[in-house]
């Protein structure tokens, strides 16, 4: 039965078919699309499965994977977010009972994963974690997406609220602390890491930001890579697209106490999510 993968978070939903053969996968071409997630429930419901039946053609049954943030009852495909600033229609709702009404499926055939988790099970299974049995991914954009993998098992680590320095992991290592670093540090206005990297920015401005910012990456990832013994750390997320700018300092930090652990981009990119939610259906689509 045709898998259909879908990426979703706060402002998007990336959407693609996902085959695989041999223990390897195949992804066909994704469909982005934009959301508005402030809208009532049964709008953004519509998006969504407006966006998925672009990629199901006239495909009458399908599996529908879902690499969802959270906080979710993954289980039952119930959105538990409420206060991040997104979806806040969906609260209390069953997702999957929408969507499997709206797509004429059986409920049955969603599955939801957390979306940090989808994105190092698909690294670890055929893209840069492939072969390391202790993995650590990081998704780093507006929020900070965290899981872990010991061997067979992979699960989200929910480290973005984890206690660090004067707050949590969030506040240090998501794209508010690169505004508010630009803003009160040097009086520039920017909207995330893309505009600190534009030739309209000294570039003694930007490349001071980025090695603080590795260094409060190496500090957050010590306890966690050294007690675990991490054998690998990949980065995936908007500000990732810029690691050769920070990985160099976060790796210092760490080097400075003995550990030294690579520390990646992710090999798969945007397909890591997709790959990794669709995983699930590996016993049921043969």
């Amino acid at each position: 039965m045709k898998i259909i993968s879908a990426d979703i978070g706060g402002t998007h939903i990336s959407v693609a078919s996902v085959s695989w053969t041999a223990g390897l996968a195949t992804v066909g071409e994704p469909y982005h699309h934009d959301i508005d997630t402030s809208q009532p429930a049964q709008n953004i419901i519509d998006d969504w499965s407006d966006a998925i039946q672009k990629v199901r053609g006239n495909q009458s049954d399908f599996l529908l994977s879902i690499s969802m943030p959270g906080p979710y009852d993954y289980e039952n495909g119930i959105s538990l977010i409420k206060t991040q600033g997104k979806m806040k229609a969906l609260y209390g709702l069953s997702v999957k009972n929408l969507l499997a009404q709206r797509l004429g499926i059986p409920p049955e055939f969603i599955v939801f994963t957390n979306d940090a988790e989808s994105f190092l099970v698909g690294e670890g299974l055929v893209g840069a974690g492939r072969g390391c049995e202790k993995l650590m991914g990081l998704t780093l954009g507006t929020g900070l997406g965290s899981a872990i993998k010991i061997e067979e098992v992979t699960k989200d680590a929910k480290l973005w609220t984890a206690p660090f320095r004067t707050g949590i992991a969030e506040d240090f290592l998501g794209t508010q602390w690169f505004v508010n670093q630009a803003k009160y540090n040097y009086g520039i206005s920017i909207k995330g890491v893309k505009d600190l990297v534009s030739p309209a920015v000294d570039p003694h401005i930007s490349s001071t930001v980025f090695f603080e910012f590795g260094r409060s990456l190496g500090e957050f990832l010590l306890p966690y890579v050294a007690k675990l013994q991490i054998q690998k750390v990949i980065l995936g997320g908007k500000i990732s697209l810029s690691g050769d700018l920070f990985i160099p300092s976060a790796k210092n930090y760490l080097g400075q106490f003995g550990v030294d652990v690579p520390i990646e981009l992710s090999k798969l990119g945007e397909h890591a999510a997709l790959i990794g939610a669709s995983s699930v259906f590996f016993t049921k689509c043969f």
